[in-house]
């Protein structure tokens, strides 16, 4: 195996540092890394470095942060770098002239068991939709966004107790070990990409808004608690609690009959609070009221009196 690869790795948030990790440290040689330009951050808007960089820099690799892509002069410079293999792992959309740049090509690792959920958001979207199971994918990038053809895939299960985190987490391992097989089986030329089968695109991932979070009392309790997990702990679903946006991180739900309408709810003021839905009750075990910080519905009942309790 050819491990005299020269590599260029694209890629910013957290999600994307153990692939990086791994490469290195199975003697991998990553030329360079392409990251997000650095944010000012707080009140003293004191510049944070993307956690991709951090990682880079810990490990001697250059950075290059270019706020254009398609600048000439950007891609000069990555052209001049004279890598074998691109890999992209949670960063933005590339244009063909960078993508097709390196003679062994460009792969990316996605969140998701592709052609379903394409787009920017596939973990939150699998779990909002109930799914049972959901995977990483490696393909080769092509002009249409998530549709190159596909190199490996590995499947994980989303169990009851699961929410965006620790999907998130178990992704983010699984798709660091798959990033290193797919770089070995390309080094050995050993891949054999086979084109995606669009009988399977069944869902989209599109980016999660604000108002993707917003509960509506009068879906079932299951789809509700489904929204939750699917949102938490960021961004959060969210419903207005006497006036007060209030964000839900952890419900549980139950096909109990009730006298209330959907969105009313009942509490004894001390342990609990149900929310009648447009089926089922819903009960939710820690929120944040806003000005609050987070914490479970005892300590909030103990310092909140709701309206009508």
């Amino acid at each position: 195996m050819n491990k005299n690869l020269k590599i260029i790795y694209m890629g910013t948030p957290e999600f994307a540092v153990p692939a990086l990790e791994n490469l290195v440290n199975h003697g991998w040689d990553v030329i360079a890394v392409i990251t997000a330009p650095d944010k000012p951050k707080g009140r003293g808007q004191k510049m944070i470095f993307s956690p991709v960089k951090e990682a880079a820099l810990k490990h001697d690799i250059k950075v290059l942060q270019p706020t254009n892509l398609k600048s000439p002069d950007f891609q000069e410079e990555l052209k001049s770098l004279k890598a074998d293999l691109q890999i992209v792992v949670a960063f933005r959309m590339l244009p063909e002239s960078v993508w097709s740049m390196p003679p062994m090509g460009t792969f990316n690792l996605h969140a998701s068991l592709l052609p379903n959920y394409r787009g920017a958001a596939p973990i939150n979207w699998a779990i909002i939709n109930g799914e049972k199971e959901t995977g990483v994918t490696t393909f080769f990038l092509k002009h249409e966004i998530d549709t190159g053809s596909i190199i490996y895939q590995e499947k994980v299960s989303i169990l009851e107790e699961d929410d965006l985190g620790s999907v998130y987490s178990k992704l983010m391992t699984k798709g660091s070990e798959l990033v290193l097989k797919t770089v070995e089986s390309i080094a050995k030329d050993e891949v054999t990409p086979l084109p995606q089968d669009e009988t399977k695109a069944i869902h989209h991932a599109p980016k999660i808004f604000k108002e993707t979070g917003k509960i509506d009392w009068n879906d079932s309790a299951v789809k509700i608690h489904n929204l939750v997990r699917g949102l938490s702990p960021y961004p959060a679903a969210w419903f207005i609690l006497d006036d007060k946006i209030c964000k839900v991180f952890k419900t549980k739900y139950s096909t109990d009959k009730s006298p209330l309408s959907p969105g009313q709810y009942e509490s004894d003021g001390k342990t609990y609070l149900k929310f009648q839905t447009g089926d089922g009750v819903l009960e939710l075990i820690e929120i944040q009221l806003e000005g609050k910080k987070r914490m479970g519905i005892e300590d909030f009942l103990r310092g909140y009196k709701l309206a009508g309790n």
